[in-house]
């Protein structure tokens, strides 16, 4: 019998960097033709739709197949507890949950579930796998509940913070080193707000007893043309996290009020917050079966795209938001049936 652990090691060994999940997606297809025939399969590009039949509510689970680029991780191993391997925790531990559940899930559970294995997570918002599906599968709007599987600390995770990127710019005028009074240097014209930048501290946001932090990061800068030519520009990218209680013009409006001390400011991309579900049935009864109690998501996920499409949605998933992108990338495995045991505890019908 494959274990829980044993998916999560066979999916790690499969590459899936974002833009190469076709492999990944035709295992997930195959496994599931043979071991669960009943589901019906829907792929839309190197994504996968798998549901069942019957009329019952329909909770979609979602999972992206896809992993930032290696960092010279090895093939999947366990030690003391723990799977290591590129994706470990964010997410391939969530879609193999998912992939035993499908392959367990018939039709005396109370619930339909559409169970969703998507590309492209890693990479910007507009090319996001998951929308594309949406638009295609537009019978999952209709689901009355929906789950992110991406780690959430062993805890369920409600709504998530939204994200911002910004390139500000400031411009000065080029001249020879020597002289550099017949110049403008822009880099160093940025250093009054550079160091208020530096400081800055982040902003708790409470929203339902759940405390969400909005920070601004500066995390790319780029100027200069050579060693003796004072430079004239530099541009750098602003990294803005802003709360579920914030739409996107919203947060347009705090983080140009943040760069007001720059010649140019230019949103390169934006991603809307999602809304925070506490009080809905089901997440009560998932409370109860896991026993665990109930967080805020600060990074972004795809709960603010399953929302914005009217699906009230959280997350809960196997791994720690702390181990995603590292280089040594792990998960406890006994995150592994406690979301498993959970899920089908609830969804079966049987807590």
């Amino acid at each position: 019998m494959t274990t829980l652990s044993d998916t999560l090691a066979e999916l790690i060994d499969i590459p899936s960097v974002t833009g190469d999940e076709a492999r990944i997606c035709d295992h997930v297809s195959k496994r599931l033709a043979a071991n669960a025939p009943h589901l019906s399969q829907h792929r839309v590009n190197n994504s996968l739709v798998v549901s069942t039949s019957g009329d019952g509510p329909l909770v979609v689970l979602a999972g992206h197949l896809d992993t930032v680029p290696p960092q010279g991780q090895p093939p999947a191993r366990i030690d003391t507890g723990r799977m290591y391997g590129l994706g470990a925790t964010d997410m391939k531990g969530g879609v193999a949950v998912m992939l035993h559940l499908m392959e367990e899930v018939d039709s005396t559970w109370p619930y339909r579930l559409a169970a969703v294995f998507y590309e492209a997570e890693e990479g910007k918002f507009a090319n996001n796998g998951l929308e594309p599906v949406l638009n295609e599968c537009e019978w999952l709007a209709s689901a009355s509940f929906g789950v992110l599987l991406e780690p959430s600390d062993g805890e369920i995770q409600a709504g998530c913070n939204g994200v911002m990127n910004a390139k500000v710019t400031f411009t000065g005028k080029s001249s020879h080193s020597a002289r550099p009074w017949w110049g403008e240097n822009a880099i160093s014209k940025a250093g009054a707000w550079l160091s208020k930048m530096h400081p800055r501290r982040p902003a708790p946001v409470d929203i339902d007893g759940l405390v969400f932090k909005e920070v601004m990061s500066v995390t790319l800068a780029r100027g200069g043309l050579a060693a003796n030519i004072i430079p004239p520009r530099f541009e750098l990218n602003l990294n803005y996290r802003f709360g579920p209680h914030r739409t996107v013009a919203e947060a347009e409006v705090e983080l140009r009020k943040a760069c007001r001390d720059a010649d140019e400011v230019e949103i390169v991309d934006a991603a809307p917050s999602g809304g925070v579900v506490t009080d809905h049935p089901l997440v009560a009864e998932l409370v109860g079966a896991a026993g665990v109690g109930i967080g805020p998501k600060q990074g972004w996920t795809d709960v603010a795209r399953l929302g914005a499409r009217g699906i009230p949605s959280i997350n809960f998933g196997p791994g720690e938001t702390s181990e995603a992108h590292t280089a040594n990338e792990s998960m406890p495995l006994g995150h592994l049936p406690l979301v498993f045991n959970s899920l089908r505890e609830v969804f079966s019908g049987s807590s």
